[in-house]
């Protein structure tokens, strides 16, 4: 399960679904950035971040209600994501679509204030994304991968597949590890965004 060598060449196996994230997640970028008529969802979408984030500033911690409510919050959805891709890649296609339209959309409303939209996003998301964004492509991407498999698993009630069993059994020990790894990363991620990002935003 913990072989380096056998991880990495997984890894690099995933590189078609890592790809896909990427366009789907940046698909959204697009959508959400330049389609007024999902503004209302979008909204939504955000004000339930609000609340989040007023739930940590209520906390007697602010600064450390903010870093485990961000920690838990991406870790919690980017397992389910992984694991929850078994519905045929549903999950983790909408997850990543419904993301990119957020961060799009932040990023047109932003302009529209007249706000330096590059600035804000150079100081408040960069630090944390550079980490936090490709773990969760990579989550998304070992979810569409499952979805994969799940597909393929259906040809065998017709017609027994050779090695499938064995490709559900790399996949599941693969993702042990490779789950650990997004959590690292979303770990550092949290702990930028809620001191790093927040001192250069307030600069």
């Amino acid at each position: 399960m913990f072989n380096l060598r056998a991880n990495l060449t997984y890894l690099a196996g995933m590189r078609p679904y890592f790809v896909m994230s990427v366009m789907l997640f940046f698909a959204g970028v697009i959508v959400g950035g330049s389609n007024p008529s999902l503004r209302g969802f979008l909204d939504s979408q955000l004000a339930g971040l609000a609340e989040i984030g007023e739930l940590a500033e209520s906390a007697g911690s602010p600064g450390l209600a903010i870093f485990l409510l961000i920690f838990f919050n991406n870790a919690i959805k980017s397992a389910l994501v992984l694991y929850m891709g078994a519905l045929l890649g549903v999950i983790p296609v909408f997850f990543l679509i419904v993301n990119g339209m957020i961060l799009g959309y932040l990023y047109t409303t932003t302009v529209e204030r007249g706000e330096n939209a590059a600035m804000i996003f150079l100081k408040g998301v960069l630090p944390h994304g550079i980490l936090e964004i490709p773990a969760v492509l990579l989550a998304c991407a070992f979810g569409l991968k499952f979805g994969a498999l799940v597909f393929k698993s259906f040809g065998t009630i017709f017609k027994k597949r050779a090695g499938l069993a064995d490709e559900f059994e790399t996949f599941v020990v693969r993702s042990v590890p490779a789950l650990l790894l997004i959590v690292a990363a979303l770990l550092a991620a949290a702990l930028i965004e809620s001191t790093l990002s927040v001192w250069l935003l307030s600069l």
